[in-house]
């Protein structure tokens, strides 16, 4: 069974709450091979990182951040984050626990805005994402996997992070902890055909991820669009994970 999703988890854009990172920790290095410079440092914050075939709302997952001082990059850091930024507290009234937002669409809402600088963008390193299949006739809770080709080359979501207290599960109690989740637009052709809502900004180049973790604002957003059209493939169908 999958696990039960709370809506307000997905309450910005519902979907893509399944996806896989199964590349080694050495090609996340490579993420940064255009963007150190020779002063620049790389910090591996992570320990052993073993393949996770199936990440899920609020599990540890690897991200890329910049460690910025006095406005700019002074080092770059690969560390570990739980999925599920702080959902806003108009969701929240009644609510015990806040087991946060997954992907974020409306980055007007002033929410969404405190975490748009420099400071709080990361990169989220994958190997497939899943949306379930919405066409007719499809089972109910079918997951269609996609990935940029059959070898489940490393990409990266367009993320953001915070540092944030509340409660997320009620056996935990009030914890501190690193959240992270990454920005949505509307889907590509392949990604319409299954799941016509939405789906997660993906960037492939090593340009793009600079951009995204070091220029102004409004030219990071620029990055929120759909991948182009013939650029993803379905790899997996009816799997709760994609160990390939």
């Amino acid at each position: 069974m999958f696990p039960i999703i709370p809506f307000h988890a997905i309450l910005d854009t519902p979907m893509c709450n399944l996806y896989s990172q199964t590349k080694s920790q050495d090609a996340m290095r490579h993420v940064f091979d255009d963007m150190v410079d020779g002063d620049d440092v790389y910090e591996d914050l992570v320990g052993n990182l073993p393949p996770i075939a199936g990440i899920f709302p609020d599990y540890a997952a690897p991200i890329i951040r910049p460690r910025i001082a006095g406005g700019t990059p002074q080092s770059w850091q690969l560390t570990r984050a739980r999925w599920g930024m702080p959902t806003p507290q108009v969701f929240l009234e009644g609510k015990r626990t806040d087991p946060g937002v997954t992907n974020i669409r409306n980055v007007a809402s002033p929410h969404w805005r405190r975490w748009l600088g420099v400071e709080h963008r990361c990169l989220v390193p994958f190997t497939s994402f899943s949306e379930f299949d919405t066409r007719a006739g499809a089972p109910r809770n079918h997951p269609i996997w996609f990935a940029l080709g059959r070898d489940r080359p490393l990409a990266c979501f367009a993320g953001i992070w915070t540092e944030w207290t509340s409660v997320r599960k009620l056996k935990e109690g009030e914890v501190t902890a690193t959240l992270f989740g990454f920005l949505t637009c509307e889907p590509n052709r392949e990604v319409e055909r299954i799941h016509p809502k939405a789906m997660p900004v993906i960037l492939t180049r090593q340009d793009e991820y600079r951009r995204w973790l070091t220029a102004p604002v409004d030219q990071a957003l620029a990055l929120q669009r759909a991948l182009p059209d013939g650029e993803l493939e379905i790899v997996l169908e009816g799997a709760r994970e994609d160990a390939a």
